[in-house]
């Protein structure tokens, strides 16, 4: 009985050990640049689809908060290379089941608006990030007509600034955890 119980505890013990580390849902602070690369030549696509928000969570208004790449986008603006099209942070909770957010901007019209798109996010040793952007353009009627498409996915670093790159239009994002302990400074000096 002794032998069945030791072998159990070190199995236990053996599993926790072996076993890839599971990440909970924790709290992130999600900050994203949309930006047109002037250089590179547009590439107007069909009309972004009706439904371009199917499944995503639309960003709760109580979780926005100021950006903090301020620096990031006066040197993007003072470029002609770039056009700053939306800079946009938020809090949510991120973990290894897939979370996707709608983020839109500007005057809705007929449920879409001038600039709109998911972002699916998911967590673990990197940041899995699954972006997809349409930059509209309108008639009269208020239709959407063209737009411009930003689809990418890439695996981010946490805590850094990352740039996803998609032709003529590029997203910078930076997922930031709220939670995590802030890493140790280095150390002055290093002893002999």
């Amino acid at each position: 009985m002794r032998l069945f119980r030791s072998l159990t505890l070190l199995t236990t013990v053996i599993t926790a050990l072996v076993a890839p580390m599971a990440f909970a849902d924790d709290l992130y602070q999600i900050e994203m640049i949309l930006v047109r690369q002037n250089a590179v030549p547009a590439i107007v696509s069909r009309a972004a689809p009706e439904d371009w928000n199917a499944g995503a969570q639309p960003i709760n208004p109580d979780s926005l908060r100021t950006p903090s790449l301020n620096g990031e986008v006066e040197k993007l603006t003072a470029s002609n290379d770039y056009t700053v099209l939306l800079h946009k942070a938020w809090q949510q909770t991120l973990g290894e089941q897939s979370t996707k957010v709608a983020v839109s901007d500007g005057k809705e019209q007929f449920g879409q608006f001038p600039i709109e798109g998911t972002l699916d996010i998911k967590q673990g040793r990197f940041t899995d990030v699954n972006a997809d952007f349409w930059v509209n353009q309108f008639n009269a009627d208020g239709l959407v007509t063209a737009s411009e498409r930003l689809n990418t996915e890439s695996h981010t670093k946490n805590g850094q600034l990352n740039f996803l790159d998609a032709g003529h239009l590029g997203l910078l994002i930076k997922i930031t955890s709220l939670t995590a302990p802030a890493p140790r400074p280095a150390p002055e000096e290093i002893p002999d």
